[in-house]
């Protein structure tokens, strides 16, 4: 007979299981990512049925969704990146670095439930006390009576509760601290993570409940765990943003009830967390005025368009090697865009440092921020002071050439919004923009087109 085995070897990225501890994970290509856990004999979990009494086949035609309406969360930016609301049977796993808000927006959310809409909810905390849930509740304003806390990491526990109270939102914070008896690893390892989600899912389809899960990140800023528990569940979003910084952004990064390229905005305050309903305004604010190496460009986040503003500096290089500094977009796109400048439009930018970042901490990697780029690294080369009213956006192509962007015409209505008076765009987008009023559209086709009519300015 074979030996039983007491721990088995799991990959913490994919979840991949093995005998023997190995150096690259089989599944996913990761070094260094198996740890050692104990398994037992372990019991199949009472499974809840996900079509709710029925195990027969059913017609695509015969199935209604007059039922499946979705819940609003009174927070009109976390509906924007949800897709319209929460569904019923959903699950949503929220992650983000410590501190960032992930708890604050979710008792935020249930306030709203209980007070506007009057479902019932089911805060379960595994981190803290009942007593600590509360003072962070008042914080951020009355709640109902109807609401209901629990402390527990027993998921065997839970689910006896779900089953008698039958709520109709449940927010786990966090699937961490959550445990299972038929499992014997500790709380927060591979496989209690994979099992306490999967029952987590069995009961939000079984029950139609809609179900939060609040997960730790890593230091690489990817959640904790086993990278199946994102396949697990339906909805994922992440929180970014620095933590000593008053604004957040929310992005889905899987959604299969919605777009994956929505954003939410949020700024931080005494009293919870606040929409930004005007990212575009907020981003602006403390521009630098008559200030060379600075230009306003336009991102499209999903159906939004953000105005930022992008600055760089040139310095003269000390060393043979001139050194490339970027935060908030691409590295490698920047050095695309200096290769280009240099080539066709002669800059000699080897004998500079250069320095490119874009103002308020967002991280764009959009190709149309690629002509705002350019023209702020042609402001700082010869340090030239770009007009506050002026806005470019355009992808750039190796060749030199302006390539057009989508949603060109929304991009222009939205500077036209907030007061500007000149607009650098691709040539081939100008058959998309009709007469804006107030704003002046320039077309341009390529790198040298750029330059002259930054002179104009």
């Amino acid at each position: 007979m074979a030996k039983s085995r007491d721990t088995m070897f799991f990959c913490k990225e994919c979840g991949y299981e093995s005998a023997k501890w190995l150096g690259q994970c089989p599944g996913c290509k990761e070094w260094n990512s198996f740890v050692e856990e104990p398994v037992g004999n372990k019991k199949s979990p009472t499974g809840i049925s996900i079509n709710r009494g029925t195990n027969k086949p059913v017609g695509l035609a015969d199935i209604s969704l007059q039922d499946e309406e979705r819940i609003s969360t009174g927070i009109d930016e976390l509906d924007r990146v949800l897709g319209g609301g929460i569904v019923e049977g959903g699950l949503v796993l929220v992650g983000g670095d410590p501190g960032i808000g992930k708890s604050t927006l979710l008792l935020q959310m249930c306030r709203n439930i209980v007070n506007k809409i009057k479902k019932k909810v089911l805060y379960i905390s595994g981190e803290e006390s009942l007593k600590q849930v509360k003072l962070r509740a008042q914080r951020i304003g009355d709640i109902d009576s109807t609401f209901l806390l629990l402390c527990e990491t027993n998921l065997d526990n839970i689910k006896e509760i779900v089953s008698e109270v039958k709520p109709d939102v449940i927010v786990i914070d966090s699937i961490q601290t959550m445990v299972c008896d038929n499992v014997t690893s500790s709380a927060g390892s591979v496989s209690q993570v994979r099992e306490s989600t999967n029952i987590l899912m069995q009961m939000a389809k079984g029950y139609g409940i809609s179900v939060f899960i609040v997960g730790h990140v890593t230091k690489e800023g990817v959640v904790a765990g086993p990278r199946v528990l994102e396949h697990m569940v339906d909805t994922v979003l992440y929180f970014e943003g620095d933590r000593h910084a008053s604004y957040r952004i929310l992005r889905g990064v899987k959604n299969r009830f919605g777009s994956t390229n929505e954003i939410g905005v949020f700024e931080m305050q005494n009293d919870g967390l606040r929409e930004v309903e005007n990212p575009s305004e907020y981003m602006l604010k403390g521009r630098p005025v008559d200030a060379s190496g600075t230009v306003t460009s336009c991102s499209v986040e999903g159906t939004r368009p953000i105005l930022l503003e992008i600055q760089s500096l040139l310095c003269k290089t000390n060393f043979g090697i001139p050194r490339r500094t970027t935060v908030g977009t691409d590295y490698n796109r920047v050095n695309l865009i200096l290769a280009v400048l240099e080539k066709k439009a002669g800059l000699k930018l080897y004998e500079y440092d250069v320095y490119t970042n874009i103002a308020g901490g967002l991280r764009i990697t959009e190709p149309a921020l690629d002509l705002g780029i350019a023209v702020s690294i042609i402001s700082g080369y010869r340090d030239e002071i770009i007009g506050s009213d002026v806005v470019a956006f355009g992808e750039i192509g190796l060749s030199g050439e302006v390539r057009a962007v989508s949603m060109a015409m929304q991009r222009v209505q939205e500077a036209a919004k907030l007061g500007f008076k000149k607009c650098i765009i691709p040539f081939a987008s100008m058959e998309e923009i009709k007469k804006v009023k107030d704003i002046e559209v320039v077309g341009v086709n390529n790198i040298q087109d750029v330059i002259r009519e930054i002179k104009t300015l």
